[in-house]
């Protein structure tokens, strides 16, 4: 097997996961080949919020200058009532963020985010990016791994060292490495749209103060996060409500009956955002259980979603799978020789990391869904703790660092 060869890393997938791998590998001198089932990369998703752990990997892969170009810097993270829309707490960002843990937090489209990516990775020369090409199997072997690829011209096989599976919560990938292959439906929805700021309903959201800021309103069973986009010129509004699972695509059209019976005790301004039904997509929320593996030892690999979809309760979910090529790089070049071991110490030690980001996101849910009792008790909690202790509660997760290769 040639020297490159020997070195190829394919990746299925050229999302957030897959772009930010690619790079990853890229920059550390490994050839990449990036194999995507879509014929044209198109926009998906809405807003993203970025936490300065994410911000602070792509900084280093040379993303950030481009994102900051349309991204938003948010003054803070606002908690308020969804009923009376009195402020509850909040947590210090713009400025105090980027001098705590020592990069940015932005919102932003996620489309924004991927042509970025995809800017820079037209810019390496060790990557290749195929489109219309869908990684079916693969097979390992004492040279590494081949993957069986399915494009217009029929199949063709690719082989390297590593395959990574970065093709979302509905991976095709997940079975091979001895998973039983398929998310769960969390048994939540996800409302988005993105309105104008200068729109009738965006102006009577930041007559409450949302300007600028990413803000929570709760209530029992139900919750809504704005935060701006696209510069300032919009604002995007994720609302997540209980409901049946629908159709497994990342977006659809659904009544929003049922999101108006989950906001009808909160204010008119939030209500009077349910009315607009045609302007709403729907997302079902699906999961991967912790149980599942992550890794082949003989050379497969899944990052993001396609290993631990999650709630976004944490708003995590593009972070961790950023994290996730990152480390995987990392790990893989620094045990040169010894692959299996190095996607065992990865395995490892990501999920503790994303094990304990799972466990904020059920903590914020419950904090922001709670009632009676716990409501008060919630609201005693954020009084007493001034906005730098808040923030001193996300040292663990927004100031984190890629840890040193352990051998």
């Amino acid at each position: 097997m040639s020297e490159a060869r020997s070195r190829q890393v394919i990746i299925a997938g050229a999302g957030i996961a897959g772009l930010t791998t690619a790079l990853s590998f890229a920059v550390r001198g490994y050839p990449v080949r990036i194999f995507e089932r879509a014929q044209k990369l198109e926009e998906s998703g809405a807003g993203i919020q970025l936490s300065p752990n994410a911000t602070r990997i792509l900084d280093r892969l040379g993303v950030l200058s481009a994102l900051r170009l349309t991204a938003v810097r948010p003054t803070a993270v606002i908690l308020r009532d969804a009923a009376s829309l009195v402020e509850l707490g909040r947590v210090p960002l713009g400025a105090a963020a980027e001098a705590r843990w020592r990069a940015p937090y932005l919102t932003l489209r996620r489309s924004d985010l991927q042509s970025a990516l995809l800017a820079h990775v037209a810019r390496e020369p060790g990557i290749e990016l195929v489109t219309g090409a869908d990684v079916r199997s693969a097979s390992l072997h004492a040279h590494g791994v081949t993957a069986s690829v399915e494009t217009a011209g029929g199949t063709v096989r690719a082989g390297g060292l590593l395959l990574v599976g970065a093709d979302g919560v509905w991976s095709g990938l997940r079975g091979l490495n001895g998973s039983k292959g398929k998310s769960s439906f969390a048994g939540e929805l996800a409302w988005r749209r993105t309105v104008s700021a200068d729109s009738p309903a965006a102006q009577e959201l930041i007559k409450i103060g949302i300007a600028g800021a990413v803000t929570a309103f709760m209530h029992p069973g139900f919750h809504l996060v704005t935060y701006p986009v696209r510069g300032g010129s919009a604002l995007n509004l994720v609302a997540l409500t209980s409901g049946s699972s629908i159709a497994e695509s990342w977006s659809g059209r659904m009544d929003t009956a049922q999101l108006k019976r989950a906001m009808r005790r909160t204010a008119p301004a939030l209500r009077q955002l349910a009315e607009d039904a045609d302007a709403w997509t729907v997302w079902p929320i699906h999961t991967v259980a912790a149980t599942e593996p992550w890794i082949a030892t003989g050379g497969i690999a899944l990052v993001g979603d396609a290993a631990h979809a999650m709630t976004p309760y944490a708003a995590q979910g593009a972070a961790m799978a950023i994290e996730d090529g990152e480390t995987l790089a990392v790990q893989v070049v620094g045990r040169q020789g010894t692959l299996g071991a190095a996607l065992t110490a990865w395995e490892k030690q990501r999920r503790a990391r994303v094990a304990k980001v799972v466990r904020r996101g059920a903590t914020n849910y419950r904090a922001w869904h709670a009632s009676g009792m716990m409501a008060r008790m919630r609201n005693i909690y954020l009084r007493v703790h001034s906005p730098e202790r808040l923030a001193a509660r996300f040292d663990w997760l927004y100031g984190w660092e890629p840890p040193s290769l352990k051998v």
